[in-house]
């Protein structure tokens, strides 16, 4: 089965998150002025989709996570090489998200998390071999 993957998020500000996710080298697709939801890509498979909170409440039929106080998902993307792993959440930091740690090297792959301008967790990781 071939799929696609679409990461469905609420956001506080939506072009303050646009402009965050840029810089992580998603690409921004065209959208409609005052629009309540932005569609970015990466990759040929994976798309991100973020939402003002209304906007993401209407679409989930619920609420949305208060992500200060708990975690309703984390993000893991893989990358080509473990130097890419750091460079990436460096970026993310610049761009205004916050680093959780230093990179962890579990053998099998090596990650490193951060936490976007909204709080939600996200993890870049290398696989070797």
């Amino acid at each position: 089965m071939s799929a696609a993957t679409f990461v469905n998020l609420p956001v506080a500000d939506l072009d303050r998150a646009v402009e965050f996710f840029t810089a992580l080298g998603f690409t921004a697709r065209p959208r409609q002025p005052g629009a309540d939801s932005a569609q970015l890509t990466l990759g040929d498979s994976t798309h991100l989709i973020l939402h003002t909170p209304a906007a993401f409440a209407a679409f989930a039929g619920a609420g949305v996570c208060d992500t200060a106080t708990s975690r309703e998902v984390i993000v893991g993307l893989g990358v080509d090489r473990r130097d890419r792993v750091d460079a990436l959440v460096d970026v993310a930091v610049l761009a205004g998200g916050t680093s959780l740690g230093p990179g962890q090297d579990l053998g099998f792959m090596y990650m490193r998390g951060f936490r976007d301008l909204d709080g939600h967790q996200w993890s870049f990781l290398h696989l070797p071999g």
